[in-house]
């Protein structure tokens, strides 16, 4: 392995045309400056600098070894500046619903990211029961989940509307037995839209199981069948509601954080702000 410090030595003794410039550069003794050059050679088993020549030059060997030297130095120094810069060395793992990582969460996040350039945000999307299971088993810092009624420990919770929805291209009555857009077991919602169906006194089936947001309005706005969604992950879609069933109680949407102090509780004061202003309403703590 060749040393960095010998070829430093032996680029100043090249680019500085001698040993008494190169010595002054690097804050050595000309004695030194050639002590360390002759390890150089011995180590590569070549001469590296024709001594007679004024300034002196690389040999042949040298000079196939300077474009290396440089490069490994440049190297030294990119990786001493990385392991210097504490960008990103922290982490804080937050998990939250998919519909609640929106292009104002996004924009939040990317402004903490830059005011606080030591942190690093990790971010996992799911459905809430499992965001809950994960959180409680201590994979997250901050989760925001969805629940129909939030926890003591929760640092903040906030109504959210949801309502039935169907495609602008559905016929005026659906058939017995309803067809049913719905996320995969474990959802929420897919729990809620069974009760109440049933208290509808409605036969059902699912037509569609969907394991993502998008997925589901996508189905929806096909045609395959009917969904109960946060009214606000509805805007802009080509679906309408579905007034069969009337209102639905509103889902909390609530924010779990183990910390209460430092970057953790200012970034948890953000998301909170955000939410509420999401549903329109403050938010109980």
């Amino acid at each position: 392995m060749l040393d960095p410090r010998l070829l430093r030595t032996f680029i100043a003794i090249i680019e500085a045309g001698g040993f008494t410039r190169a010595a002054e550069r690097l804050h050595m003794t000309q004695s030194t400056l050639s002590q360390q050059l002759a390890r150089l050679e011995e180590a590569v088993g070549q001469t590296l600098v024709d001594r007679d020549a004024r300034p002196i030059r690389p040999s042949a060997a040298g000079e196939r070894l300077l474009g290396y030297a440089r490069r490994i130095m440049a190297l030294q120094s990119e990786a001493t500046a990385a392991l210097g810069n504490p960008a990103g060395t922290t982490p804080i793992h937050i998990g939250l619903p998919e519909d609640v990582f929106s292009r104002p969460m996004a924009r939040l996040f990317g402004e903490f990211a830059r005011r606080h350039q030591e942190i690093r945000l990790d971010v996992s999307a799911g459905l809430s029961r499992d965001l809950t299971r994960r959180y409680r088993g201590g994979e997250f810092d901050i989760v925001v989940v969805k629940e129909t009624a939030p926890s003591n420990d929760c640092r903040a919770s906030f109504p959210e509307a949801t309502g039935w929805f169907e495609s602008k291209d559905a016929p005026g009555a659906w058939p017995d037995p309803v067809p049913l857009v719905t996320f995969p077991p474990g959802g929420l919602y897919r729990e809620t839209m069974f009760d109440r169906i049933e208290r509808e006194r409605r036969h059902w089936y699912i037509a569609f199981s969907g394991s993502s947001l998008n997925n589901v309005l996508v189905a929806v706005e096909g045609g395959l069948g009917i969904t109960l969604l946060p009214i606000a992950a509805t805007l802009g879609r080509h679906v309408r509601p579905y007034t069969r069933f009337g209102d639905e109680a509103p889902i909390m949407v609530s924010i779990y954080a183990w910390e209460s102090t430092g970057l953790v509780a200012e970034l948890v004061q953000q998301i909170g702000a955000a939410l509420s202003e999401r549903s329109g309403r403050p938010g109980k703590s």
